[in-house]
């Protein structure tokens, strides 16, 4: 039986949720088709008559079924949006959600990133290589397509929000007709097969030499969904091969997710505190963790996880001469430095440093981890990963005994963008983009008193360091703009038990992270609630 397209679908946006608009609209469409609510040949709302009933823009709505085209749920068909056909039905309970509080998902989403779905592995009937598509659970989520939602004023009454958090925002400049065109073409073609991996680590291995100065042959590049899928695999690998759990330092504050990944795979989570500059090698204990911050004398760690292009969430870039020293310390040591290069095509101001994998000319220390989340958006949850050689047998030993998490049609589709050029046009915008934000942000809270928003040389996010955090933040909600916390990126703050070795940071310990993803409009607005808030309060 054909439908109209005006088919009213239970489709509903939680806008306070933390959750992306595009990855609710993929993941309740998938929930529909596992409890049979949508069937094979079941037409969907047009993209045009189903943003105006959600208020949301078109081009969430679309990226959502670009991504659910490319995962074999839907095909395009007679001017008309149609669940699969030949898609067999299953008879099974819905897809198991983990549900998560709103500081893990802000965390998560922080740098693009995601908080996992248990989505069906493979749909019977789902040609080859769709089942695994890219989606927020494979590694970085979605680009946060428009997430906003309600707020308690002062008085009471609700109001919209300007969501200025990190990963908040949409990728607008990807909604392109070249970047839907790689997708169409990619899942319309009928034998990928491993063409589509070859081909991206082809263009993954020009990608690394001539940005990164990292030259390795194509098969010594493995495709993954993102940093947190490398850093499992490699902590994996490792952990096998050395028998035993292992110490793994990470950078304090750093990055949530990857402290998270440490813990979850068994292994224990060593906090180091950073300066202006990233990780200081100097500070590095030849000892061991002793759990109530402090360091035993034994062992020194097995593994140091650092964000040496660009500090997350400091934003500091490690120099030359200190990367030299990391270098050596880790050899010295017997350490693997494993090189979370997540942003490093975003720099925007001065000229970016080589990869640090690119100054282990022997191949046998770092491995370089890299993700296209805050370029493309999370959707995609792909990413690559360079290691020593050798771990490079047992980490593809490995993958090839798990199976790899990233679609082909996803593969294929960005190994198109690539060899077009539209990657790296796609990639100046954005560069672009962030560098009007950054400036943007920069003047609307200029000469404030006790007030400062933390130099960078890029990336899609700001700091900004004020003296009552916990204060600005509550009356920002309350006005209807949401931030993150610069606490949150903290294991422990300074002078607190698990603070971690090393120099004092910079940067002070309270202050608010923002997301440069959101439009101009958003900033501005945002931008201008805040400095009020500030003015204020005198800058606490």
């Amino acid at each position: 039986m054909r439908h109209p397209r005006e088919i009213d679908l239970p489709l509903t946006l939680d806008r306070a949720s933390g959750v992306p608009l595009g990855e609710q609209l993929v993941r309740q469409v998938r929930e529909l088709v596992a409890r049979g609510v949508l069937h094979p040949g079941d037409p969907l709302p047009s993209s045009r008559a189903l943003a105006v009933r959600l208020g949301i823009s078109r081009g969430t709505v679309t990226a959502a079924w670009d991504v659910l085209n490319g995962e074999g749920y839907l095909v395009a068909d007679r001017g008309a949006t149609r669940i699969t056909p030949s898609l067999t039905p299953v008879a099974r309970p819905a897809p198991s959600v983990r549900t998560t509080s709103p500081g893990e998902r802000r965390n998560a989403a922080a740098r693009g990133e995601g908080p996992g779905t248990t989505s069906p592995a493979s749909l019977p009937g789902a040609s080859a290589g769709r089942a695994s598509a890219p989606r927020a659970s494979a590694g970085r989520a979605p680009a946060r397509l428009g997430a906003a939602g309600p707020a308690r004023s002062r008085s009471g009454q609700t109001g919209p929000v300007v969501d200025l958090r990190p990963g908040a925002g949409p990728v607008v400049a990807l909604d392109t007709p070249a970047w839907r065109g790689a997708w169409r073409d990619a899942a319309g073609a009928t034998a990928l097969g491993e063409s589509a991996e070859t081909s991206l680590r082809g263009h993954l291995s020009d990608h690394l030499r001539l940005n990164r100065g990292i030259i390795r042959a194509p098969d010594e590049i493995l495709v993954t969904a993102g940093v947190r899928d490398g850093l499992q695999l490699v902590l994996r690998v490792l952990g096998a091969a050395r028998r035993r759990p292992l110490r793994v330092a990470v950078e304090n504050p750093g990055y949530p997710a990857l402290r998270r990944v440490v813990e979850a795979t068994g292994h224990t989570a060593l906090p180091v505190r950073v300066d202006q500059h990233g990780l200081d090698p100097a500070v590095l204990p030849a000892g061991r963790w002793g759990g109530a911050g402090r360091w035993d004398v034994a062992a020194p760690p097995d593994v140091l996880v650092v964000t040496p292009g660009h500090q997350y969430p400091l934003g500091g870039t490690m120099p030359v001469d200190r990367r030299v020293e990391l270098l050596g310390w880790a050899r010295e040591h017997g350490a693997v430095v494993v090189e979370d290069d997540y942003d490093s095509e975003l720099r925007h101001t001065g000229q970016p440093l080589p990869a640090l994998g690119a100054l282990d000319t022997a191949a046998d220390t770092v491995v370089t981890l890299g993700s296209f989340s805050k370029v493309l958006g999370g959707s995609v949850a792909l990413g690559h990963l360079v290691a020593p050689a050798p771990l490079l047998p047992g980490l593809l030993a490995t993958r090839a005994d798990l199976g790899s998490p990233v679609s082909l049609v996803g593969q294929d589709a960005l190994a198109r963008f690539m060899g077009s050029g539209e990657f790296q046009r796609h990639t100046a915008r954005m560069r672009r983009s962030f560098r009007r934000r950054r400036s943007l942000v920069s003047a609307a809270l200029a000469g404030i008193p006790g007030v400062a928003v933390v130099p960078m040389a890029g990336g899609a996010h700001a700091v900004v360091e004020v003296a009552d955090e916990s204060r600005v933040l509550a009356l920002a909600r309350e006005r209807g703009v949401l931030v993150s916390g610069l606490r949150e990126y903290w294991t422990a703050r300074p002078g607190e038990d698990g603070a971690g070795g090393g120099a004092a940071s910079s940067s002070s310990a309270e202050g608010l992270v923002l997301g440069l993803t959101a439009s101009d409009e958003d900033l501005t607005r945002g931008t201008a609630v805040l400095r009020r808030i500030l003015r204020e309060a005198g800058g606490s």
